[in-house]
């Protein structure tokens, strides 16, 4: 009976983990329209520095931005372990380069500590905080922060 009031909890949520270089991030899973390896991606000129460029998904274009950079950790490099989170953004469709998948855990939001302002050179504006687990922390990556990214400004130079 406990395990029924633990799932439907509202602070319990699904946490999808990746590595941004050899930081371990977190989003709600929710917010992720689905996980794919690297495409080839058409770069756009005069973008910000974070995006990477484009990619045709099934007929809709992503914009793919370099999460490392956007975080202020340096480009992703390139891997066979590389990925790209397509998250759900309203007006647009929009995936995160990481370095690696981790795993799905269960994390209670209650437990969520506030992240410093400057987690370890990384740049905590992005992140609504910090969960800790028996041998990890995790920051909790604040996507709408992260796809704030000029949209109109970018889209101007795509089309």
């Amino acid at each position: 009976m406990n395990e029924t009031k633990a799932t439907t909890n509202k602070t319990q949520v699904e946490l999808a983990t990746f590595y941004v270089g050899d930081a371990l991030c977190g989003m709600d899973i929710l917010k992720i329209q689905e996980i794919n390896k690297l495409m080839d991606m058409t770069k756009v000129p005069q973008a910000p520095y974070y995006v990477t460029g484009i990619l045709n998904l099934r007929g809709q274009i992503v914009t793919i931005i370099d999460l490392g950079k956007k975080l202020g950790l340096g480009a992703t490099e390139a891997s066979a372990t590389s990925r790209n989170i397509i998250v759900n953004s309203p007006g647009e469709h929009v995936g995160l380069l990481v370095t690696r998948l981790s795993d799905v855990i269960s994390a209670d939001m209650e437990k969520v500590e506030r992240a410093p302002a400057n987690m370890g050179g990384i740049q905590g504006e992005f992140f609504s905080g910090v969960y800790k687990t028996e041998d990890k922390l995790i920051g909790i990556l604040d996507v709408n922060k992260v796809l704030r990214l000029e949209s109109s400004r970018l889209e101007e130079q795509v089309h």
